[in-house]
């Protein structure tokens, strides 16, 4: 809205051409998520109270984590408020991948929201059902991966897959690119679900992996960097950075309120929509695979859970004390605020090695 406003004002006063450029308002998309969650952060938790929308705790959870029962949830919405906030602020809003990104990233939240909703009115802490929710999760993802190749068929998208680490390798999918898709979003939508249970660890997380989507994004939508790097370059998908820079102020906001012991928790509506909005981003700047390296943390946390279930059925005996993997350290002794900056200097790890493959192309 204000790149519109303000930046063909620039013939009349020069400085105004700085809206022209996507590091400028990328910069500005941050602040003004960050201030977002800041300012709206104390009047969404007290209203969250008085509407009685607290936690409910499983019982063969960690003891410890009965004394959150209770405490606001939900508090997605104000991330994606946010994000939304930010992003229609700073981001040209001519640019379809913007608008797929945000639009993505909210249909996973409406699905969140849905299953916050009914742990709150049933007072338990089952949601959802996990066939409805996997249900609404594919229907998201299918017109996510339909509207990409729609956009492939008029020629500014490729559903082609880029090898990492083989420049010259790319596997068209067409529209086998739907079904990948769908695998895609939900199991990043649902690895990031699955590493929410401390304070802080899961939007931490994903201030480290938004930050380092924001450079990726950049780099695929400028056209020069973009072939220096051997990376595909998508024709305006540069706008991305703007939506993956208001992820990583309203991350940044919202850890403030979620930091342990945490005031408001960001919920199935915050989590579902983190785990989308990062999917279709990777889905968008053609760096889908890189995703299980920059989301490593959550992989490990998906694997852990998948490894736990399988080795209980087929074995009938549990590898971790407690899945995913953070209940495992925390059941092991580790303090809750340990583990969590452990992890974010894991997820740290991960994303600086991501980033350096840049090179290696």
């Amino acid at each position: 809205m204000l790149y519109h406003l303000l930046y063909p004002l620039h013939e009349v006063w020069g400085p105004f051409n700085i809206f022209r450029y996507i590091t400028f308002r990328s910069a500005g998309a941050i602040l003004t998520a960050m201030l977002c969650a800041f300012v709206l952060g104390p009047f969404v938790i007290r209203k969250l109270r008085d509407l009685q929308i607290g936690q409910h705790i499983r019982e063969e959870g960690p003891k410890a984590h009965h004394a959150k029962t209770g405490t606001p949830t939900m508090g997605g919405l104000l991330i994606l408020a946010a994000v939304a906030l930010a992003t229609l602020l700073w981001a040209d809003l001519r640019n379809p991948y913007a608008w797929f990104a945000l639009l993505t990233m909210l249909a996973f939240g409406v699905i969140g929201f849905l299953d916050d909703y009914r742990k709150t009115v049933r007072r338990r802490s089952q949601g959802l059902s996990a066939r409805a929710k996997f249900s609404l999760q594919i229907l998201a993802a299918v017109t996510v991966g339909v509207a990409l190749v729609m956009l492939a068929a008029h020629g500014t998208y490729s559903t082609s897959l880029q090898m990492p680490f083989f420049k010259e390798v790319a596997l068209k999918l067409g529209w086998f690119y739907v079904p990948f898709a769908v695998l895609v979003l939900a199991s990043s939508s649902n690895a990031v679900n699955l590493t929410d249970g401390l304070d802080g660890l899961a939007v931490g997380s994903m201030l480290i992996v938004s930050a380092t989507y924001t450079v990726l994004a950049y780099v695929a939508g400028h056209a020069i960097v973009a072939d220096y790097l051997h990376v595909v370059n998508i024709k305006g998908a540069g706008e991305v950075t703007v939506f993956c820079a208001s992820l990583v102020g309203a991350c940044l906001g919202f850890l403030w309120y979620n930091a342990h012991p945490a005031e408001i928790f960001m919920g199935d509506t915050g989590a579902l929509a983190l785990g989308g909005a990062v999917g279709v981003v990777a889905l968008i700047i053609k760096q889908e695979f890189l995703l299980i390296l920059v989301g490593g943390l959550f992989v490990v946390e998906a694997l852990s859970v998948i490894l736990q279930v399988v080795s209980f059925r087929f074995q009938g005996k549990r590898l971790f004390k407690m899945a995913p993997l953070h209940h495992h350290f925390e059941l092991s002794g580790w303090p809750e605020s340990k583990i969590v900056i452990r992890f974010w200097i894991l997820c740290i790890i991960f994303s600086l090695a991501s980033l350096s493959t840049l090179k290696v192309r």
